[in-house]
């Protein structure tokens, strides 16, 4: 039984440092307005890459960047300046679906990663891009067994891609599902004149409808007012299933979320993939990883079409179901090396000695703990409130300045 990689979303510094912690194996990234998540993300630049690419080196993980959109005459000169800039920062490959963006890569020769909005969902397609692209990320919309006779069939044709190895299969296990087949979606550019394939969706799907027939005038009685915002993808407890499909990879979405998202998706469904390879995964640690994948953002979970579902599940609050909720307190001014302590101005709300907080930053990641001590302005105390100069410890975790300090919330406050 092979065993997956996990590619994890990296929508800013923080979110790529804590795929790092979390044992990512590799991370995609997209930069400016030729990715799907432009309007969401206000992330990475074209002077990025380079970066992006070093930091993944130096911590042995892949780096993809995904250049997904509909391309139009216009954006040809920009996304091969963006190509170009990829190969010479040794970016391992791009994510595309457009043959102007997979025949640019094969000029600069770079590896290209067909994605999902290809709507790839049969092996004829398949033997078709393998030309073009050592790895395929399958539609969302395909069951299990249709995957493992996809998987099966490139094994047994032996199907390669441009690089003379066998051809690798990648599926979605985690994250926001559009309601749209592969989410080609046509609602906001048709209500906003902002296109969802451009990456600058309005989420048109997340808001409450009315359904009215037009002719009577009789408005129909719907038990859900989210009609077309399904839940999140989740398939934490079919996991073991999904390994024997033979897939490559085991991609996570989210490059519009937080650290904490990043960091909790990526280590949770790490620790399945290492359980199940040493016979350890039960429903047991299965209910552990679910409660910790609902604590950070979501809305609502379903296993997706995997199972042969026909219709999706349709969440009945498009906002966030996180059982835990980080308020912002502060920002780091200092740190101290030599004794390990960091030094914050609180510039909101209070925080006591017992709480749980969370710190994010460009080079640190993300680092959760519990506050068993303080000091107020270089006094010991049990309660810190805006505006005073706080310092703590922290062992093994170096902080840097402006780092953003939260206090974490659990299930019962929230």
């Amino acid at each position: 039984m092979k065993r997956p990689r996990i590619l994890a979303p990296a929508g800013s510094f923080e979110c790529l440092y804590a795929a790092i912690q979390a044992n990512a194996d590799a991370v995609y990234f997209g930069v400016e307005q030729l990715n799907m998540r432009a309007k969401s993300v206000n992330g990475f630049q074209t002077e990025h890459i380079a970066e992006i690419s070093q930091i993944c080196k130096e911590n042995n993980i892949k780096s993809y960047l995904t250049l997904n959109t509909i391309i139009y005459n216009h954006d040809i000169r920009f996304a091969y300046q963006i190509i170009k800039e990829a190969r010479e920062s040794g970016i391992d490959a791009v994510i595309a679906s457009d043959y102007a963006i997979i025949q640019l890569c094969r000029k600069e020769n770079i590896p290209v990663h067909i994605s999902t909005q290809a709507n790839i969902t049969n092996i004829e397609s398949v033997v078709f891009h393998s030309q073009f692209a050592d790895l395929i990320v399958l539609s969302r919309e395909l069951t299990l067994k249709q995957i493992a006779d996809i998987t099966k069939e490139i094994e047994r044709k032996d199907i390669t891609g441009p690089s003379g190895k066998r051809l690798e299969i990648e599926v979605f296990v985690h994250g926001a599902l559009c309601m749209a087949v592969s989410g080609k979606c046509y609602i906001s550019l048709h209500t906003r004149n902002a296109s969802a394939n451009r990456g600058a969706c309005a989420q048109n799907c997340r808001r409450p409808y009315k359904v009215i027939d037009t002719e009577n005038n009789l408005e129909l009685l719907v038990d859900n007012e989210f009609i077309m915002s399904a839940k999140d993808l989740c398939t934490i407890d079919i996991l073991d299933q999904i390994v024997k499909s033979e897939v490559s990879v085991l991609k996570i979405e989210g490059r519009s979320k937080s650290a904490d998202y990043v960091y909790t998706t990526t280590k949770c469904y790490r620790e399945a993939i290492e359980a199940i390879n040493n016979g350890s995964y039960n429903q047991e640690r299965v209910e552990h990883w679910k409660k910790e994948l609902q604590s950070v953002y979501n809305r609502g979970f379903w296993e997706g079409y995997y199972l042969g579902r026909k219709l999706g599940e349709w969440t009945t609050n498009p906002g966030n179901n996180a059982t835990q909720k980080k308020i912002y307190i502060g920002k780091a001014n200092k740190y101290y090396p030599a004794i390990n302590v960091a030094e914050f101005i609180l510039e909101a709300g209070v925080l006591k000695v017992g709480d749980k907080f969370m710190i994010t930053g460009p080079k640190t990641g993300i680092l959760q703990d519990q506050m068993d001590q303080f000091r107020v302005n270089g006094i010991d105390k049990n309660e810190a409130q805006k505006g005073d100069l706080l310092t703590f410890k922290i062992a093994d975790h170096k902080v840097c300045q402006g780092d953003k300090l939260y206090k974490v919330l659990s299930e019962e406050n929230v």
